[in-house]
C-alpha cells in the first residue's frame, strides 16, 4: 500500500515550480520534506493532495488518484495546510467534525462512530479543552491543534501536513512530532513539511530534500543531511547532538559567518 508520486511537474506561467519529482511513501513511516524557502515543498504537497494541476501522476496501490472521485480521495488523504486560517465563528468541535464529511452522505447526521472519531482526534491533538471555544478566537497554536484534529478525524491512511509545528510552542512542537511518529507506527503514511532540522533528524524515518523544484537528496536523516548538503542547500553549518536516547542535528551558523556563538 504505497503512495507514489511519479515524474511530477508543475509550471506557473514561465516558472517551473517542480520538475520531474518522484517519491514514495509507505504506511508505517514518517517522512519529512525539507528545503529552503521557495524550493517547492508546499506545491508538491498540494499536488499530491490533488489541489494543483500537474504533469506526472500520483498512485495509491497502483491506482491513479486522478481516477478516484473526490470522496474516495478525501477518505484516502487528510491534508493540513499551512497557516491554519479560520474564517467562520464556529466551535472547534464543529471544525473537527468537517473531517467526518468524506464518510457521510450530504444529508446524514453525525453518527455515534463520527462522534467517537471526533473525540479521539481532539484528544490526540491535545485539543479537547478547546472543543467548545470559537475557533476564530483561538491563538495560532491552538488553531493548529484544532486543524490537526480535523485531519485526524478523517481516519485516512495518508496524512499530509504542511508546516504543522510552525505556530506551536516548544512543548507542542515536540508533542506534534511524537504524535506524527506514533501515527506512522500505527500504520499511517505521514509526509510533513518542516523547517526544523532538529525535529526532522530526531523523529523522521526518512527525509526528502527539495531545492529549486527538484529532489536533491533522500534517505535516513543523519546519513542524508551531510555537512556538504547543509552548506549547499541551506547555507548553514550544523552540529550533531548525541544523548543517551537520541541523536539530532542542531543548526549552528551560517556558512558566510565566522561567528561561533
Amino acid at each position: 500500500m504505497t503512495l507514489a508520486a511519479e515524474n511530477i511537474g508543475v509550471r506557473l506561467g514561465s516558472r517551473q515550480l517542480l520538475a520531474d519529482v518522484s517519491l514514495t511513501l509507505k504506511p508505517g513511516e514518517l517522512v519529512f520534506l525539507l528545503g529552503p524557502n521557495g524550493a517547492g515543498k508546499t506545491t508538491l504537497l498540494r499536488t499530491i493532495a490533488g489541489l494543483v494541476p500537474a504533469s506526472g501522476r500520483v498512485l495509491w496501490k497502483d491506482t491513479d488518484l486522478a481516477r478516484m472521485n473526490i470522496r474516495e480521495r478525501a477518505r484516502l488523504m487528510a491534508y493540513i495546510p499551512q497557516g491554519h486560517v479560520a474564517h467562520w465563528p464556529v466551535t472547534a468541535r464543529e471544525v473537527v467534525a468537517i473531517g467526518r464529511f468524506p464518510h457521510a452522505s450530504s444529508l446524514s447526521r453525525l453518527s455515534a462512530a463520527d462522534d467517537a472519531a471526533i473525540d479521539k482526534a481532539l484528544a490526540s491533538a491535545d485539543a479537547q479543552h478547546l472543543a467548545d471555544r470559537i475557533v476564530t478566537e483561538l491563538s495560532g497554536g491552538e488553531r493548529a491543534r484544532v486543524m490537526l484534529a480535523r485531519a485526524l478525524a478523517v481516519e485516512a491512511p495518508v496524512l499530509l501536513a504542511d508546516e504543522p509545528v510552525a505556530a506551536l510552542d516548544p512543548e507542542h512542537q515536540i508533542g506534534m512530532a511524537q504524535l506524527m511518529r506514533q501515527l506512522a507506527r500505527d500504520g499511517r503514511a505521514v509526509l510533513a513539511v518542516v523547517h526544523d532540522l532538529t525535529l526532522a533528524s530526531r523523529f523522521g524515518d526518512r527525509v526528502i530534500v527539495l531545492n529549486a523544484g527538484r529532489v536533491v537528496a533522500e534517505g535516513e536523516p543523519l546519513q542524508t543531511l551531510t555537512p556538504d548538503l547543509l552548506r549547499q542547500v541551506f547555507g548553514i553549518n550544523a552540529e550533531v547532538l548525541k544523548t543517551e536516547t537520541a541523536t539530532a542535528l542542531v543548526p549552528w551558523s551560517r556558512t558566510n559567518s565566522n561567528r561561533s556563538e
